[in-house]
């Protein structure tokens, strides 16, 4: 067995994502402690930001669900030669396998069993109710008819979500039996999109009514601090497609005791000692709502827009928390960010996408296509995620934000060609 190097420990990431979206997360990780990448393909961008790599290929590369053993083994073997001293992810489907790492090598973090309480997400309203902690009323469906009686059990409007998706993939509104058969049949098709532990069946919840927010937090030796807070913007009902977030580092929420107060007694219920989190809530007219609290940083760029408006470096946080550290958060920009996520009309094969030049708007950060020509794009519930560009600007409040979004949005192009309606078994409802 080859001696083990005992220099400057390293970090595992597990699995880089699309480079687009998660760059700024390995620069900022990198810049704090030398990074060492597990993922399902050789080393390529990411270079810059690491001190090596492995390859451990997908189990499944249809669904793309993890190796699970690969990656321990993986993760195993390199801690023979370099002093591993944390290992964390972004990407929802590898929060489990990461933190199984972690309870293998005897790392700070989310241990398997706590990671699997935030991914359930039937798990995670258990463990809620337990606590006594607000939340929608819920029951798991594993047939269309137990649907129904749950949702007649509360009354509508009922929202019926996947127990392990992410994005708001598969998540819709129901006002009636005939659409809670609907729903349910659309969230049971998704769930078998994702890993096979949470295949089948639906959660069934009330939908609790008010502005929606997610805050990044980080968690440290039990203590909970929050340092992104962004406001959600949804798609049209009956889907909770995310189309855009703004995130203001002024936000009055930020140091609101209650909000603070149930996020801190959301995170000790679920059990969270060490480790980053993307919570989401409801603010009802009674006060926040927890909706879920998952095991990773937040998707849709939202912790760069946090980036943006207040200066903390996610990658960073989420780097120093894997070790164990606590973090230190201090806010250095006092701005506003946002983001807004463009979809086409109706389904398409993209043609050609053109987004606005550096420039064109006051505050433009940056403007991306997100669909190469030829891609089909389809709108839910047909499909989900279907964005063709997205665009993020900054500005010194929300509202001169939201205008600019608006004005960005408006310069972006797509040219397609409509793609004939859905098959039958994926017609909308």
């Amino acid at each position: 067995m080859p001696a083990v190097d005992n220099a400057d420990g390293v970090v595992l990431l597990i699995g880089s994502g699309r480079r687009a979206y998660r760059e700024y997360l390995l620069e900022g990780a990198a810049s704090r402690y030398p990074l060492w990448l597990i993922d399902a393909e050789p080393v390529g961008w990411q270079q810059p930001y690491l001190v090596g790599g492995t390859v451990v290929e997908p189990l499944d590369h249809d669904r793309e669900i993890p190796d699970v053993a690969g990656l321990i083994e993986a993760a195993v073997e390199l801690s023979r030669r370099r002093r591993v001293i944390g290992v964390f992810t972004y990407d929802e489907l590898l929060v489990v396998p990461a933190a199984q790492i972690a309870d293998r090598l005897g790392l700070p973090g989310f241990g398997a069993d706590e990671a699997d309480r935030c991914r359930n997400k039937h798990r995670s309203r258990m463990a809620l109710a337990a606590a006594g902690l607000r939340q929608p009323r819920f029951g798991l469906a594993h047939t269309a008819a137990e649907a129904v009686q749950i949702a007649g059990s509360f009354g509508y409007p009922v929202v019926v979500k996947p127990r392990g998706m992410a994005a708001s993939i598969g998540v819709a509104r129901a006002d009636s039996r005939a659409e809670v058969l609907a729903t349910f049949e659309l969230a049971d098709r998704m769930s078998h999109l994702g890993p096979p532990a949470y295949e089948g069946g639906a959660l069934v919840e009330e939908l609790v009514v008010g502005p929606e927010i997610s805050v990044d937090g980080a968690v440290s030796g039990g203590d909970y601090q929050p340092f992104c807070l962004a406001r959600k913007q949804a798609g049209p009902e009956p889907y909770f497609e995310e189309v855009g977030h703004i995130v203001d580092a002024r936000d009055s929420l930020l140091a609101d005791p209650r909000l603070r107060q149930v996020l801190a007694e959301a995170h000790r219920a679920l059990g969270l000692p060490d480790g980053i989190t993307h919570a989401e809530l409801r603010l009802s007219a009674d006060g926040p709502v927890i909706i879920e609290v998952n095991g990773r940083l937040g998707g849709d760029l939202i912790p760069y827009l946090g980036k943006l408006a207040t200066g903390v470096d996610p990658g960073r946080v989420a780097a120093e928390v894997a070790v164990g550290s606590r973090p230190r958060i201090e806010f250095t920009r006092h701005d506003c960010a946002g983001i807004r996520f463009l979809y086409p009309p109706e389904d398409c094969q993209v043609t050609g996408v053109a987004v606005p030049p550096p420039g064109a708007v006051p505050g433009l950060v940056e403007a991306r296509a997100m669909a190469a020509p030829g891609s089909q794009l389809r709108l839910p519930p047909r499909a989900h995620l279907g964005r063709y560009a997205y665009v993020v600007c900054t500005a010194e409040d929300p509202a001169v934000c939201q205008a600019r979004l608006d004005q960005a949005a408006k310069l972006a192009e797509i040219h397609y060609e409509a793609l004939a309606p859905a098959l039958a078994h994926e017609r909308p409802w």
